[in-house]
């Protein structure tokens, strides 16, 4: 144990600062007085001066040896606190990863997908305000005009709890949030709804509906895929790109009369006989 004195040298010296109850405190042991007296530094002895004549008297005394021991002044002791310097942390070898090899990490996709059904055809639609159909929306309108001229009921249903189906399921944490991923989730809850129910043909409205759908891109419009697992589906271009292009919609009709014999029963035989 070191004695209070150099305790608290310590502790300045180290610019801590300590504190001590000046009135007694419950279930605590008693203070100590001395404890709390200031710190009075000893006064240094004067030194005796040396006059010529105590010298004379002396005469051709012995000399005393020399001491070697280092001559201590009079004075404040000063303590000096030496703090060990921290140790830098050795670097860590890694394996050097040539810059072909490194990939660049790609944020996850985001869309939002709505799934309805109008008679005996599944519709996966891309929406373009990430929420669910309004009655009024333009997108929507739209939407009922192709169905009358496809020959289907202008009012679709919504399928299972009418949630969109939006990706990326999570914005943090260590869930597989890729490309990859988002197809596997689409193209599964696709299987699982026509599992239940059968369509005569899938539609997909939209760039995010053909990717992670049909596993193709925008050069595959207006034409019919076969999708394994899923079946037939017609690929076509969002609801608001058909807006903003009159054209489109011409070239739409004629890739629906040719896929229309799917789901409308009947059909065959009335164009043949024309």
């Amino acid at each position: 144990m070191i004695s209070e004195t150099r305790r608290r040298a310590y502790l300045d010296a180290m610019q801590v600062a300590s504190w001590l109850p000046r009135t007694e405190l419950p279930f605590a042991a008693p203070s100590r007085p001395e404890l709390l007296q200031p710190l009075i530094d000893p006064e240094p002895e004067p030194a005796q001066p040396i006059t010529a004549a105590a010298t004379v008297a002396e005469g051709p005394a012995e000399q005393a040896p020399a001491s070697t021991a280092p001559a201590v002044r009079p004075g404040k002791p000063q303590l000096r606190v030496v703090m060990p310097e921290p140790k830098k942390p050795e670097p860590v070898a890694t394996a050097e990863v040539p810059a072909e090899q490194q990939k660049p990490v790609e944020p996850p996709p985001r869309f939002a997908l709505q799934l309805l059904r109008a008679g005996n055809v599944l519709l996966l639609v891309e929406l373009p305000t990430g929420e669910s159909f309004q009655s009024r929306d333009p997108a929507y309108i739209l939407l009922k005009d192709l169905l009358r001229a496809a020959r289907l009921p202008d009012k679709p249903q919504q399928v299972g709890d009418g949630e969109p189906i939006r990706w990326p399921l999570l914005h943090r944490g260590s869930l597989d949030q890729s490309g990859d991923a988002a197809r596997d989730y689409v193209q599964g809850v696709l299987a699982g709804e026509l599992e239940q129910m059968g369509c005569a043909c899938l539609w997909l409205i939209g760039l995010p509906a053909l990717r992670f759908a049909g596993e193709v891109e925008a050069e595959a419009c207006y034409r019919e895929l076969n999708i394994e697992g899923i079946g037939p589906a017609l690929a076509m271009p969002g609801l608001e790109h058909l807006m903003e292009q009159p054209g489109s919609k011409a070239r739409l009709w004629q890739a629906m009369r040719r896929s229309m014999p799917r789901w409308v029963v009947g059909l065959n035989t009335d164009m043949n006989d024309r």
